[in-house]
């Protein structure tokens, strides 16, 4: 599972572009082998969650981003599938309610961000305000922003909430919170092969709305929003990778890999007891083979 994810890494943000980033890479791993690979780095992932909530110092939030059927439930459920539910917490960011829009736009993503010792999941978070935000701006008159606080061009607004985003990162950082970023990156064509699925097969109508077929026509507006949000968020704080998806098996051994990876350079490690407190297990011990003998 090592490195494999290392080439999606956004270290040097300022020259990311995304019609360079590859949507149907496989890395030259062949899709049986990924089932050994993604079942490797489930238990791995299992082992090292454990030591992350005994330990209790560290949390760790994982973002998903992508465009609409680009997989990230599918990852989610299959990546976290060894993950013990106790320790983890996921939490979807759609069309944000009245109490929200009352607050600032980060306010409904802090309010859910994990605590010491768990893996909180963010399916969408609050990089929507540079994406969907940027391609529908005319949807900010919903937020109520007092005139003093509106600059005076759209630019100059995308550039301030950069800089918030930047700063929540950095200051979650200092205190504790390991943040990794994924781009799910699928083609246009793998999308609507994907949407032409849901359409086809009941099961799965559900899962298709008329406006994922109106944003796809925005297409273009997207990928400039990713670019630009990855060009100015992938920092040192949060990284983002950039993980081809056209091929949904090794778009989750590639996140598998940046989880295990990441928690593993964390040097995470059991509580020790003292020597009173393991004298008095010692006895305890010795009590319970006793009793077992008799």
């Amino acid at each position: 599972m090592k490195h494999i994810a290392k080439p999606y890494v956004v270290d040097k943000p300022g020259s990311f572009s995304i019609k360079k980033a590859k949507t149907d890479d496989s890395g030259r791993i062949s899709k049986k082998n990924a089932k050994k690979l993604l079942k490797e780095g489930i238990d791995r992932l299992s082992e090292l969650q454990d030591a992350l909530y005994a330990d209790d110092k560290w949390s760790v939030l994982l973002i998903f981003q992508a465009m609409d059927a680009a997989g990230k439930d599918g990852t989610i459920k299959h990546v976290m599938s060894g993950i013990n539910p106790q320790g983890c917490q996921v939490f979807s960011f759609k069309s944000p309610s009245a109490e929200e829009l009352d607050h600032d736009f980060l306010w409904r993503t802090t309010c859910r961000l994990p605590e010491r010792g768990r893996i909180g999941i963010f399916n969408r978070s609050y990089y929507e305000e540079v994406l969907i935000i940027r391609v529908h701006p005319e949807w900010l008159g919903k937020q109520k922003l007092p005139e003093v606080c509106r600059p005076g061009n759209l630019n100059e607004l995308w550039k301030q909430r950069y800089e918030s985003i930047n700063d929540l990162e950095k200051h979650l950082a200092r205190n504790g919170t390991l943040i990794l970023k994924f781009f799910l990156n699928v083609s246009p064509d793998e999308q609507a092969r994907r949407f032409l699925d849901r359409l086809e097969r009941p099961e799965k109508n559900w899962k298709f709305s008329a406006n994922d077929a109106d944003e796809r026509k925005r297409w273009a507006d997207y990928m400039n929003a990713y670019e630009q949000m990855i060009r100015n968020t992938s920092t040192e704080n949060g990284r983002w990778y950039v993980v081809p998806a056209d091929q949904k098996w090794y778009a989750r051994i590639v996140v598998a890999s940046a989880i295990v990876e990441a928690l593993e350079k964390l040097d995470l490690t059991y509580p020790k007891v003292n020597p009173e407190r393991q004298s008095e297990l010692t006895r305890l011990r010795h009590q319970f083979r006793k009793e077992l003998k008799t």
